[in-house]
């Protein structure tokens, strides 16, 4: 069983139609479901995957996002340990800050694999993250 953490676009290919992209993310989720992996995200995330949703009035997305994120997912909060790793993540100033918000809330939590449809974090080094990977080199 690994802990798997997943950026915010995974769960909006894993919601939505994204026609190639989601169908990598589904058959990445049945995949971790068979093994026992553990999915993990922040709570940066469900804020995320939320705005469209709020900003169009689609309730009945919103709902599935949240019930999606409540019922599968250990939510990781940004917290005062997560700040602090935080800190030392944005000494590199091309992780973004919301990024480096997800990497510190997975490397917190101490995640076996960071995954991710940005390529240039799965090129990066994070203390307290055994791997990070693009949702392409992941599906391999």
């Amino acid at each position: 069983m690994s802990r798997i953490f997943w950026d915010t676009n995974l769960f909006v290919y894993l919601m939505e139609d994204y026609r190639e992209l989601s169908e990598r993310v589904i058959t990445l989720r049945k995949r971790m479901l068979r093994r026992g992996d553990q999915l993990y995200t922040s709570t940066l995330t469900l804020g995320e995957v939320l705005v469209k949703p709020v900003e169009a009035g689609n309730r009945p997305l919103r709902e599935k996002y949240e019930e999606a994120l409540r019922m599968g997912t250990v939510l990781i909060p940004f917290n005062e340990e997560a700040a602090r790793i935080y800190a030392e993540i944005r000494q590199d100033r091309t992780i973004r800050p919301p990024d480096a918000i997800q990497l510190a809330c997975a490397a917190q939590a101490r995640v076996d694999l960071f995954i991710t449809n940005d390529e240039r974090l799965s090129e990066k080094a994070i203390p307290g993250i055994q791997f990070l990977s693009s949702l392409q080199k992941a599906f391999l």
